[in-house]
């Protein structure tokens, strides 16, 4: 669930078609004049990958023109139950997003998980000993606490993690301050801390970026405090398999594992999530192709 500051600059709204050259047979004149399909998307850089990896393949593999369109998620849930975009990749089911997911259930199409595995927790550096510090209860013993200085590192204020980290801290009841601050000020702290062989805990989520840069592990979390694993589906309005049929096939194929992710996602941090979701599908044939299996 990362944000991404560089999309988060660009207009709240962005509404694209990129006229891309169609394969399979598919003439461009045929392209332009075909529906387009709207997709939203909210600024975090796990969605607009797995965004632009469909719109690539939506355009030049079934020459469907696609216009995408940003905002916020919870205005997402809303424009697919009154039919104004067609399409999201961004569902957490069954926990994170479930209040939005009740209320639209019954007037939408849902097309099935394209991740697994993706969840919010707490984090810490693979070389600090299991034996020492395995489960969020272990955060009470004196000796974890001295080395960790009494503090969890954590993100923006307002975050829905943020909120369940201090229920969390309750729960444990843990005498620990959890401090504030951006995605990116919490990966700078980390990436000190491992440097200087530090203990530190972060609050964080799958997938992310640092997960195919550091070597970390997740607390357990045996009272579920933090919630549980969750996966990630597409959901359309109500009436896309019928009028979309070919790209409703694809979707319910696309299955992009997390691992994967989080490494487009790493690159896509010095160049874009367009040109790394481009190179993705070049160097993934096969996978591809079982994703448009049933579409062509």
């Amino acid at each position: 669930m990362t944000i991404d500051t560089k999309s988060m600059s660009r207009r709240h709204f962005i509404a694209g078609a990129t006229a891309a050259v169609a394969l399979g047979g598919t003439s461009l004149g045929a392209m332009a004049e075909s529906k387009p399909l709207r997709i939203g998307w909210t600024a975090w850089s796990d969605a607009e990958v797995t965004t632009q990896i469909a719109k690539l393949l939506l355009e030049q593999r079934l020459g469907q023109r696609v216009e995408l369109v940003m905002t916020d998620v919870a205005l997402q849930y809303a424009a697919l139950q009154r039919g104004q975009i067609d399409l999201m990749l961004m569902a957490w089911l069954p926990g994170t997003h479930k209040s939005y997911y009740e209320k639209v259930k019954d007037d939408v199409e849902n097309l099935g998980p394209i991740y697994t595995d993706a969840k919010l927790g707490w984090a810490v550096p693979d070389d600090i000993p299991v034996s020492q510090l395995r489960t969020i209860e272990d955060l009470n013993k004196p000796e974890v606490k001295e080395k960790l200085g009494g503090r969890i590192q954590g993100i923006d204020a307002g975050a829905g993690l943020m909120k369940l980290s201090d229920a969390a801290i309750k729960t444990y009841g843990l005498d620990y301050k959890l401090l504030t601050a951006s995605d990116a000020a919490m990966v700078t702290s980390l990436d000190r801390a491992i440097q200087r062989k530090q203990w530190i805990v972060v609050t964080t989520w799958s997938p992310h970026w640092m997960f195919s840069q550091y070597k970390l592990r997740y607390l357990e979390d045996p009272k579920g405090a933090l919630g549980g694993v969750e996966s990630i589906h597409g959901l359309a309005r109500k009436g896309f398999s019928a009028d979309f049929p070919k790209a409703a096939a694809f979707i319910r194929n696309y299955k992009l594992p997390l691992a994967d992710l989080e490494a487009v996602m790493l690159k896509a941090r010095d160049s874009s999530a367009a040109k790394e979701a481009a190179a993705y599908v070049a160097s993934h044939g096969p996978l591809v192709d079982r994703w448009l299996a049933n579409s062509l």
